[in-house]
């Protein structure tokens, strides 16, 4: 699936990549508020989001007193 038509960037989301951005989009996350009602590996298991997503969101995440459902 082409990712053309995909931001480089959504909502308060840290850039990520476009088959991340792809993914999240349609799981309708895009918000950090959204992101921290889920664990890493809810997240992992959508197409696009691998290992690299999951840090930067973590960070982002961190920065604002959130994160992920499931323990480090």
């Amino acid at each position: 699936m082409s990712t053309h038509g995909t931001p480089a960037q959504i909502g308060d989301l840290p850039p990520l990549g476009r088959p991340a951005n792809r993914a999240l989009l349609q799981a309708d996350f895009t918000t950090l508020s959204t992101i921290a009602n889920h664990s890493r590996q809810e997240l992992l298991a959508l197409h696009g989001v691998g290992p690299r997503a999951i840090r930067l969101l973590e960070a982002a995440l961190a920065e604002r007193g959130l994160g992920f459902t499931d323990p480090s």
